[in-house]
């Protein structure tokens, strides 16, 4: 029998296994493990790490199948390897694992599950640099790290050996870019908010690695020139805007950055290209007018509060769907925007997120609650509770604290929000904008009557005043006829 239970050591979590296995006096043995996972907002992934460490845990060989670090992994090949090769050369494995190799993965939260041509090329350039290793010794600690994960590959704990594609000599890593990029993806994966990781996993997955994909480039290969016939290829070919470009070589720039702060590139080729220069944004909007047809279109729909929060409050989809009961006060008439709720396409499969917090810092933000959107959320709580009375056990009680839920007190989720807008206008016949368009339309509504640029920004949580500007001085031509009307005294006859 395995059990086993979580720990915190230098702000990650470390798995504690024991088995039944006795040792010498007698007692239960212990394992630990890395998870790799920091501490702060990762304890349910920890927990089904530790649940799944458990069944593939291997209490004959004191191993896991797929989670064991790599320095232990070594440890535990060293032991099995007394009766593989000569005694000259065991004792040579045991002193270069040992006094080297071990110590330095030791302090990683490397498994040999994931091992990769740059974490073996990490530690080839730390013996050079920091070290001063000379070439035998780089070739004899290559010979025992090759020789490991080669019995890691029997054992099926991998299926290629990494080992194979890095040269210690030169500290070239024959790794493709398309693979690296995957790798970088799976480093990434646990440090970064998971919409950061989605939009990245969607643009390196979908765009940038078919498109490289045929060129079979190593990490070493990448040019300048390469990288810049991509982002042609895309405003050409694809036709996409300079906006998503710019997008996608922030990914490639931040992977290539990495490989060059480990030493697995000698400079990063993103940096010497020409970014393709960006048009202003120039929105589609509705005016008051507009607004006023739409609100009659949606009114008691269920569409309404989305509509209604979107184009007044310019509330963002995700602080509409993540608006709860507790953010409002209606003693002090104010509506406080604090939770958000964001639906997720990660690898293939689709994820709801819920956060206690805004986008930003500045998207924390508390506004007026005016009196129609009060009468409108009082309708909408005593629908509520009658919905809670005539469902009785079929009323769904797991989001009890959100505005947004049907009658089945489900709640909305975001894609029914853009995918019904865009029905409500066609069906009425009205203009097509994009649901966010609202909140657009809501600047420029503020803008036209007068409100500063400083308090557009605090209006819809903006964290620099620059993005209001840049987005939202030019929607409104009126101000520029004002201005027009007040010179035109001195214009000669």
């Amino acid at each position: 029998m395995v059990t086993g239970h979580l720990r915190e050591k230098n702000g990650y979590f470390q798995m504690i296994l024991t088995y039944n296995n006795k040792d010498m006096n007698g007692k239960r043995q212990t394992k630990s493990f890395s998870t790799g996972l920091p501490v702060k907002g990762n304890k349910k992934r920890a927990e089904a790490l530790l649940w799944k460490t458990r069944q593939e845990f291997n209490p004959d060989t004191g191993m896991s199948c797929k989670d064991a670090l790599f320095a232990d992994f070594l440890k535990k090949w060293l032991q099995d390897a007394i009766n593989r090769v000569d005694a000259d050369t065991y004792a040579l494995y045991t002193y270069d694992a040992k006094a080297f190799i071990i110590p330095y993965f030791k302090d990683t939260a490397v498994t040999v599950a994931k091992i990769k041509p740059g974490d073996i090329e990490g530690y080839y350039q730390y013996e050079r640099t920091e070290k001063n290793a000379l070439n035998t010794a780089l070739l004899q600690y290559h010979e025992v790290i090759e020789e490991a994960l080669a019995y890691a590959v029997e054992l099926e704990l991998i299926r290629d050996n990494p080992a194979d594609k890095v040269n210690p000599i030169s500290g070239e890593v024959r790794i493709l870019f398309t693979d690296f990029l995957l790798e970088w993806l799976e480093m990434i994966k646990h440090n970064v908010e998971m919409t950061t990781y989605a939009s990245y996993a969607m643009s390196i997955k979908s765009c940038i690695i078919p498109y490289f994909k045929e060129f079979r480039l190593t990490l070493k290969d990448v040019t300048p020139k390469h990288i810049q016939d991509y982002y042609q290829y895309e405003l050409n070919e694809k036709g996409v805007s300079a906006c998503t470009v710019i997008h996608r070589h922030a990914n490639i720039r931040k992977a290539l950055q990495y490989a060059y702060k480990v030493g697995l590139i000698a400079f990063n080729p993103a940096d010497r290209i020409e970014r393709p220069k960006t048009a202003k944004f120039v929105g589609s909007i509705y005016d008051a007018g507009e607004l006023e047809a739409l609100f009659a279109v949606v009114k008691n729909k269920p569409i309404e509060l989305a509509v209604i929060l979107g184009a007044f409050y310019g509330l963002r989809r995700s602080e509409i769907v993540g608006l709860k009961w507790d953010a409002i006060d209606f003693g002090k008439k104010t509506l406080t925007i604090k939770h958000t709720v964001t639906e997720l396409r990660v690898d293939g499969k689709a994820i709801i997120v819920e956060k206690d917090r805004a986008k930003t810092k500045s998207s924390h933000r508390t506004l007026p609650l005016v009196e129609p959107f009060e009468k409108l959320l009082q309708r909408l709580k005593e629908e509520q509770e009658r919905n809670q009375q005539v469902c009785g056990s079929a009323y769904c009680r797991e989001y009890l604290g959100y505005i947004y839920v049907n009658e089945l007190g489900e709640r909305i989720k975001p894609g029914y929000v853009t995918q019904n807008f865009a029905l409500t206008l066609k069906n009425h016949g009205l203009k097509k904008i994009r649901f966010h368009d609202l909140r657009h339309s809501c600047a420029s509504l503020l803008y036209a009557n007068g409100v500063s640029l400083k308090e557009i920004q605090e209006w819809l949580g903006h964290s620099d005043i620059s993005t209001t500007s840049n987005i939202y001085t030019h929607l409104d031509f009126s101000s520029k006829v004002a201005s027009a009307n007040a010179i035109i005294g001195v214009y000669p006859s």
